[in-house]
């Protein structure tokens, strides 16, 4: 098997993940819309370790209160004092990890449109090293099978690609955003993590 005849195949195989402006705008909205949910859940998460926080602290207070009337020893306090500070400090790294993931999750969703989008320029533009990066990061389970290429997109690369396929079988209108609409939003949120996992 002759190396260009190869990369043809490979080309056309990443020429499916390529979609028009009006799939990119939609996947945008898709995506801003998930987003919203996500910012939700994560600022429902952070209150509850705000309020936790705030808990241990008047926990703390109480007992430095009871050391200084004498009602509990001072081992006592240490001991307890540094086991609810230590569950406090677990608190606050949740809190930032939190933010930081919902200040990320917009970028990476970007990023993966993006690249999914000018797979097919870029693997047509680089070297054969970046080439089969690219395509192990696409691609997995790839195989020769009677003379064809055979491969799955990965997650969620997948998705995006039976989108624009849906879109250019779909006619104009409520039909084509719900073709869409049943791809894309029921799986976005799962997938999305899982490659932001890889893009890591």
């Amino acid at each position: 098997m002759r190396e260009e005849a190869l990369e043809k195949q490979f080309n056309e195989l990443l020429g499916r993940l390529k979609f028009d402006d009006e799939v990119l705008e939609w996947v945008r909205e898709a995506l801003r819309a998930s987003h919203a949910h996500e910012r939700r859940e994560h600022e429902e998460a952070i209150l509850r370790h705000q309020a936790e926080c705030k808990r241990l602290d008047e926990r703390i207070h109480a007992m430095y209160i009871d050391k200084l009337d004498g009602l509990v020893d001072v081992a006592f306090f240490e001991r307890m004092s540094n086991q609810w500070r230590e569950e406090q400090n677990s608190c606050l790294r949740e809190i930032e990890r939190l933010q930081v993931a919902d200040h990320s999750y917009m970028d990476e969703g970007v990023q993966i449109l993006e690249l999914a989008r000018n797979a097919q320029r870029l693997f047509a533009s680089q070297e054969p090293r970046e080439k089969r990066r690219l395509l192990n990061f696409l691609l997995s389970n790839c195989s020769w099978e009677d003379g064809n290429v055979v491969a799955t997109f990965r997650q969620p690369f997948d998705l995006l690609a039976e989108t624009a396929a849906s879109a250019s079988l779909s006619s104009a209108g409520d039909a084509a955003t719900s073709s869409k609409t049943e791809i894309w939003l029921g799986n976005l949120d799962s997938n999305q993590d899982k490659q932001s996992q890889s893009l890591a």
